[in-house]
């Protein structure tokens, strides 16, 4: 009688617990989507500020004399491939699969850097050509609105290894399940925000 009532208390104990961690992921989950959009609302915001200025050179190069198509191409095409390979992180998670979760993230997080090279790269580039930022308030929308974008990029690789990092070891817990899941989501929403880059700053620009 003694043992069935000590067990009875222990599932209720182990009842609150995972009600407690499932409150404490939903909060967390619902702080991640505010955070989110707090940050679609910034890049739109610098996104209407580039359209206001885009044609504001004041003698300075335009995008057209600036841009070269195989750099931005090539941004491009990393960073989708990068989305991918997160796509492919999440299915390890579904197989329950610790090393294919961690292998598809330490792929997309050097290739994360590999953007970021290019995009430090184009930027250098762009300064020894007399283009800076202070050189128009075109070039001032564009550094501030890319280098954004880049300093998302940069945080979510960081973030990315954290997680990379609890992976190894914890295994796929309910915990690194619910943070891949999110760093996954928070880079596919990057990736979204650098489609419309390409399209408004980089394709309009060389047209």
């Amino acid at each position: 009688m003694e043992y069935a009532s000590k067990n009875k208390i222990k599932h209720i104990e182990d009842e609150h617990d995972h009600d407690h961690e499932h409150d404490e992921s939903s909060i967390k989950t619902f702080g991640f989507w505010v955070f989110l959009i707090t940050d679609l609302i910034l890049f739109a915001t610098l996104f209407a500020t580039y359209t206001v200025l885009r044609t504001r050179y004041n003698g300075g190069p335009t995008g057209e004399e600036l841009f070269e198509i195989p750099i931005f191409v090539a941004e491009t095409f990393i960073l989708l491939t990068s989305s991918f390979t997160s796509g492919l992180a999440t299915l390890g998670l579904k197989k329950k699969n610790p090393k294919i979760v961690i292998g598809w993230l330490i792929v997309t997080a050097i290739l994360g850097l590999a953007f970021i090279g290019l995009e430090i790269t184009e930027f250098t580039t762009l300064v020894e050509e007399g283009a800076a930022i202070s050189t128009s308030a075109f070039l001032s929308a564009f550094y501030v609105l890319v280098g954004t974008h880049g300093i998302h990029v940069s945080a979510g690789i960081i973030w990315m290894a954290s997680t990379i990092v609890q992976l190894v070891r914890s295994g796929i817990t309910e915990d690194t399940e619910h943070k891949t899941y999110i760093v996954t989501l928070y880079w596919h929403f990057l990736d979204v925000v650098w489609i419309f880059i390409f399209t408004v700053v980089y394709l309009i620009g060389v047209m």
